[in-house]
């Protein structure tokens, strides 16, 4: 197995290809709520956040969450070319990564960048739900940990958003080497007296939730969103037992503690504003 040579990257002077188009899970125009049985135009979701009139929260394409979460024009992507190969030789794992990347528009599962919210500096990670579901490949352990290791240098917070189904299986134990690889990363960011602040959306499962999910400062989740290392039906199998109503749901992560809070879409941006000023606030206050 040959691992060299894991990541491309553009040469330089290479011209980066214009933004591609954002899409959704689906090529409907409209799409069925699955707590109210409302039937939303696309449009019309994407004007409301991806949120139902119910409260229900859709999965959101990562870079419309951006664009609802940061300074207008202030946001500055690394790392945007950045694709992985496949490292072993999985059958049909190129083609399905081609495939995805059309669907998607994003050439992975995370994106990575400088932004300001509300007028503050941070580095910001947003996952992509439509690019294997946001697992955690080699590509996505790298982004990942060059962005907190900028972060770092910089002496920036970083304000997450996750959306993972786990560890890429294609990618095997080199999947599962991107936990350690991003826990150092946040540790040594926060060794470094900086703030990370996470919010978990649905779903953060598996590898993703076992490191960088669950390491921050701050943890908020969406409400309803899954929040666990193995799923509802994996544990079940495995305990023969029925769990509790609501389970691994974010409700019941906040009654638990593992959860700060819950926030809904339209507040989070305001929200993760106040904590970044206060964490500035905090700063300026080593310093007098």
């Amino acid at each position: 197995m040959q691992l060299n040579n894991l990541f491309k990257r553009p040469k330089l002077g290479e011209t980066e290809a214009p933004e591609p188009a954002l899409r959704g899970d689906t090529d409907d125009p409209s799409r069925t709520c699955p707590r109210c049985q409302s039937v939303i135009p696309e449009y019309q979701l994407s004007d409301q956040g991806y949120v139902c009139s119910c409260g229900y929260h859709f999965r959101m394409p990562a870079r419309k969450r951006l664009l609802s979460l940061v300074d207008e024009g202030s946001f500055w992507e690394m790392d945007a070319e950045m694709k992985g190969l496949n490292p072993l030789d999985t059958p049909g794992y190129e083609e399905k990564k081609e495939k995805l990347r059309n669907s998607s528009g994003e050439n992975e599962a995370v994106i990575c960048g400088l932004a300001q919210i509300h007028g503050v500096k941070a580095a910001v990670f947003v996952m992509e739900p439509y690019f294997f579901m946001g697992s955690m490949g080699c590509v996505v352990g790298e982004k990942i940990t060059r962005l907190f290791e900028l972060a770092t240098a910089e002496r920036l917070p970083v304000v997450g958003f996750t959306v993972s189904g786990g560890a890429r299986m294609q990618e095997g134990i080199l999947s599962l080497m991107q936990m350690a690889k991003t826990s150092g990363a946040v540790k040594m960011h926060s060794d470094a007296g900086l703030f990370y602040l996470v919010v978990l959306t649905d779903p953060t499962t598996g590898g993703v939730t076992a490191s960088y999910g669950m390491e921050a400062d701050i943890t908020l989740a969406e409400p309803g969103a899954l929040i666990g290392f193995a799923g509802p039906r994996v544990i079940e199998q495995t305990i023969r037992k029925k769990l509790p109503a609501g389970f691994q749901r974010a409700e019941f992560q906040v009654e638990h503690g593992f959860v700060d809070a819950i926030v809904p879409r339209h507040n989070q941006r305001d929200l993760i504003g106040r904590l970044l000023h206060a964490h500035i606030q905090k700063e300026v206050a080593k310093h007098v």
